[in-house]
């Protein structure tokens, strides 16, 4: 026996990077000896608490330390949360792109954005075509989701094969193209599969997700019912089945349509010439020529739905929007749910716009593009897996799809809640967790990519609460003596006109250090530098309860 024969076979590594225990930032490598293929590249929206940040995507230190393994970004969908990390990924390891057509139309956008599309290979896939990269072959499988050409992908390994059903639902009466190619995922769990990770947003919701078109069915009505007032509607940009059910119901009721925010436009602009929408000749309008049609013959698909402060609905309902005033003769639709974390924003919003007398209608516009109980009970059946790893969600969410699966008779020790970060090694004979790489949150803040870290933000938060104390100090260093101040500057702290009596304080305080200093010929400005903030710390907090930020200066005269 020859000595391959007698090595043990490799093992595959499924390595999340992110998107675990969150909603957003979802990006996973699949390793097979000198090969990797990374699922997604997604960002995610900043939390209250990181202040100034725009958005945060994941650490791929791990790819790029094994930069000559990686062979592609595979991409299940277009949505931000599975797409929108990849201009910046890019710049630091520049790998082909595949996906299918509509959601390689929105990459390439990005791409634009960012000046990359020349240096970005690219290649539009189509259900049931096979890619080979290196150690695997990934197959596109078509799904259903709130979004135009989302793909499962089977990604077959020498360890066998893994099914990740990206996001999806089982809509059987889908707007646009198929309904989810469930036999497809019959043949593989006959094939026999290793393991399925699987959507687990709306585990924890019983029974079915309903169809798009109901949402067609709910829009026809409010049409039927508001033929005297203005119809706004916020939704998401991505949704493009969305907007092309309310341009059929716009066209049916013959009103006008106008889209408004920049993504908004943007994506249906793809759209439309990709042929994933379809709209009818003289329906859609540029907001600048809504003057010249009655409100009740209009509607305005927007932006905004989750409450954001600069989209254009929330412009709108503050009095900021430079184009379209809100009044007792529009009517609001929220065609989407609060992303958890958004519900007060939302509410913001909605108040705001019942206060200038709209009409707010919140509820049974929207259906969720994600599976519930009963469709994921249907993949894992249909699928078989010996393995299982719940994927996208919360973990309560995960833990909800575990308890599900467990109940359809799989063993528990087959079922992995994994974090991201973590290395499951997994083969026919076994699977268990091995390790663990680097991964965590990379912040972007305008044109800034990571220069801003958990440091910087805990000094914004500092600031954010407490303010800032500025103590300015002139010393003649050759003879040892303070020649001018100390000089209190606060801001965000105490308003200074009304507090004369507690910066006095600070500045006798600071004289006395300054004097103990010289006193005992400490001439090292760093410890001069703490010497004053330690006193006017505790001094502070002695006289306020308050903690600023203290910031002393010394000049050299």
């Amino acid at each position: 026996m020859n000595k391959k024969q007698t090595e043990s076979p490799s093992k595959l590594k499924i390595i999340p990077l992110g998107g675990l225990e969150q909603i957003g930032l979802n990006i996973t490598a699949f390793e097979y000896e000198d090969s990797i293929i990374v699922v997604d590249c997604g960002l995610a929206f900043p939390e209250d608490d990181m202040l100034g940040i725009d958005l945060v995507i994941p650490d791929v230190t791990y790819l790029k330390e094994n930069a000559d393994k990686v062979k592609g970004f595979m991409i299940t969908h277009g949505h931000e949360d599975h797409i929108g990390a990849l201009p910046y990924v890019l710049k630091e390891l520049p790998v082909p792109i595949y996906a299918t057509k509509l959601t390689m139309g929105i990459i390439e956008n990005k791409l634009t954005e960012h000046g990359l599309e020349k240096a970005t290979k690219r290649k539009v896939v189509k259900f049931g075509q096979h890619i080979n990269l290196g150690q695997f072959r990934v197959e596109f499988i078509k799904t259903n989701h709130s979004i135009a050409d989302a793909a499962a992908l089977a990604i077959y390994s020498p360890a066998g094969i893994v099914v990740h059903t990206g996001d999806f639902k089982v809509d059987y009466t889908p707007v646009f193209g198929d309904s989810i190619d469930l036999q497809r995922f019959a043949e593989l769990g006959k094939k026999g599969v290793l393991a399925l990770m699987c959507d687990s947003t709306n585990a924890e919701r019983p029974g079915f997700t309903p169809s798009e078109r109901t949402v067609g069915v709910t829009f026809d009505n409010i049409f039927s019912e508001h033929t005297n007032t203005r119809l706004i509607i916020a939704t998401f940009a991505s949704n493009v089945d969305r907007v092309q059910q309310i341009i059929n119901s716009a066209y049916k009721y013959g009103r006008k349509v106008v889209v408004e925010g920049r993504s908004m436009v943007n994506i249906i602009d793809t759209a439309t010439k990709l042929g994933y929408i379809n709209i009818p000749d003289n329906t859609l309008i540029d907001i600048e020529q809504l003057k010249n049609y009655p409100d009740e013959k209009t509607v305005i698909i927007t932006t905004g739905s989750q409450g954001e402060s600069m989209a254009a609905l929330s412009r709108m309902a503050s009095g900021m929007h430079r184009k379209i005033s809100i009044g007792p003769l529009d009517t609001v639709i929220f065609s989407s749910n609060p992303i958890p974390g958004n519900e007060k924003a939302v509410s913001k919003v909605i108040n705001e716009l019942y206060a200038k007398g709209a009409d707010v209608i919140f509820e049974d516009a929207h259906v969720s593009g994600h599976a519930r109980q009963e469709e994921i009970k249907l993949i894992y059946t249909l699928v078989q897996p010996k393995y299982s790893i719940p994927v996208h969600g919360e973990y309560r969410h995960l833990k909800a799809q575990a308890n599900l699966v467990h109940k359809l008779g799989m063993d528990k020790d087959n079922i992995f809640i994994l974090h991201s970060g973590d290395v499951l090694e997994l083969s026919e004979e076994d699977a268990k967790v091995t390790g663990k790489v680097p991964v965590g949150s990379i912040f972007v803040d305008g044109l800034g990519v990571g220069d801003v870290g958990n440091i910087v933000i805990r000094d914004r938060q500092h600031l954010a609460e407490d303010g800032i104390l500025i103590v300015v100090v002139a010393l003649d260093c050759e003879n040892n003596v303070v020649v001018s101040g100390p000089d209190i500057v606060s801001r965000g702290f105490v308003y200074v006109r009304e507090s004369d009596e507690l910066l006095d304080g600070a500045r006798d305080i600071v004289s006395d250090v300054l004097d103990d200093c010289i006193d005992r010929n400490i001439s090292d400005w760093g410890r001069m530098k703490n010497a004053m903030k330690d006193s006017l710390n505790e001094y502070f907090w002695k006289k306020t309860k308050r903690r600023p930020m203290i910031l002393p200066i010394i000049m050299e005269v």
